[in-house]
């Protein structure tokens, strides 16, 4: 009924808005698309076959005992299990009756994925990998989702979409070539000179703050990456403090697990500087229209007041991220005999203290990079 009681002119004006939208949003799927296809023409998403797990569930606990295995008490339990196979095949299987240092507890009705091995003495004999939490992450993306796109409406909706294509990126670009022995670092930094432009301009528009933003992103992170190659050299970090890197390693000796850690720092930081970038780039063009700033000095320096309070909360914002991300370590060193002067020199907590302190720093310079360029460019 609206529409029809507009006027011809309105009405035109209203529909051509509506189609103008319209237009838009296609370009912007059209775009990405594109991007993929032309950049990344082969995904490689297939491995080697193996045997898959076995969804199961838990019928009923026959027995369930207290036994004691090399001179440690531990749970034991009988289980019977109905395969998700189609013809719901049952089988019985032991829970802890070999040495373990956590032994989980089922329940009837538990959902767990089973893998078919050889037996000692050849016969097949099925082991519980995990339990089925496929439901839960389901669940919580949707609620991830729904909130995102109540709060935030098409803002939520585009950066959705940005976050999907920088996830195509890794997986479709940047780890099967890691995996073909390419240079880490020059994957990284061309993945990020891809993913920058094309998630920040879906996510906050094709406009002048959104490409400050890029530009001083690319600038921050070329920082990062030169702090990150000068100071694991300087710390004579081998990219082998992890059980993941020794396994890789092994499996794949080609691969160059130094170059993957700077890397892997370079995408780290990237994930933060949409945040830093893109807020400071809104304070210096909001200076600039409500204030009546003109002057690229007053405009720097009015931004750097709340750039600076921006500084002091991110690295209280690390610390703690970092404590909760690391308790179980952290809960390790105040049982350690050791000195922390000698603690710190190990290489496993030399690479997270490099690899935290130079993103930060690649965070903190991105502050006043971005100012700079957004006061310079407020006229433009």
């Amino acid at each position: 009924m609206y529409l029809f009681s507009m006027k011809p002119d309105c009405l035109a004006i209203y529909l051509l808005n509506k189609l103008k939208l319209t237009m838009m949003f296609t370009k912007k799927i059209v775009f990405v698309f594109l991007i993929s296809f032309f950049i990344f023409p082969t995904t490689i998403f297939a491995q080697k076959e193996t045997s898959p797990a076995v969804e199961a569930r838990v019928v009923t606990i026959i027995e369930e005992k207290q036994v004691e295995i090399m001179g440690t008490n531990q749970l034991y339990q009988k289980l019977e299990l109905e395969l998700s196979t189609p013809d719901k095949k049952t089988i019985i299987i032991e829970n802890g009756h070999q040495p373990l240092a956590n032994v989980v507890k089922y329940s009837p009705n538990d959902r767990v994925l089973v893998n078919l091995s050889q037996g000692i003495d050849g016969q097949e004999e099925y082991i519980i990998v995990d339990f089925v939490r496929r439901d839960s992450l389901f669940l919580l993306s949707i609620i991830f989702i729904i909130l995102l796109l109540f709060v935030a409406k098409w803002k939520g909706f585009w950066s959705l979409m940005g976050m999907i294509f920088t996830f195509f990126v890794v997986f479709a670009f940047v780890l099967p070539r890691l995996l073909t022995g390419d240079n880490p670092v020059f994957i990284a930094i061309f993945a990020s000179l891809i993913i920058i432009p094309i998630s920040f301009y879906l996510a906050h528009g094709i406009n002048k703050k959104t490409t400050v933003a890029i530009v001083a992103s690319v600038i921050s992170l070329i920082f990062t990456a030169i702090l990150a190659s000068i100071f694991s050299y300087i710390g004579h970090l081998t990219g082998f403090s992890s059980e993941e890197a020794s396994m890789l390693s092994i499996n794949l000796g080609s691969l160059n697990m130094k170059g993957i850690l700077l890397a892997g720092i370079v995408i780290g930081t990237l994930g933060v500087l949409d945040d830093i970038t893109i807020s400071q780039a809104a304070i210096v063009d909001e200076l600039a229209t409500s204030a009546k700033l003109t002057k690229p000095k007053d405009l720097y320096t009015r931004s750097m007041v709340i750039g600076k309070d921006h500084i002091t909360s991110m690295v209280n914002t690390l610390v703690l991220a970092y404590a909760g991300a690391s308790l179980p370590l952290l809960l390790i060193f105040t049982q350690n005999p050791h000195p922390f002067s000698e603690i710190i020199n190990y290489e496993f907590l030399a690479e997270e203290i490099i690899r935290t302190l130079v993103g930060s720093i690649g965070l903190i310079l991105a502050v006043p990079i971005t100012s700079l360029i957004a006061a310079n460019w407020s006229k433009k």
